[in-house]
């Protein structure tokens, strides 16, 4: 599997992760590419928490709370 190239927004991220729920619902996920998705689809969700965590971090700051 190679790798794929990291996110540059959550929102491309997001929706990537989308698409790949969306194909794993509709069954279109092959088996070989299972695994694969399975694992881009973890990297994708650590990508957006981490997003959401720095966003929530700058408010905090930024509003002073």
């Amino acid at each position: 599997m190679k790798k794929q190239a990291e996110p540059t927004t959550y929102e491309s991220a997001y929706a990537e992760l989308q698409q790949i729920v969306h194909a794993l619902q509709e069954e279109t996920v092959g088996i070989d590419q299972l695994a694969e998705k399975i694992a881009r689809a973890t990297e994708l969700i650590r990508f957006c928490r981490e997003q959401l965590r720095a966003t929530g971090e700058d408010i905090e700051r930024l509003t002073g709370k």
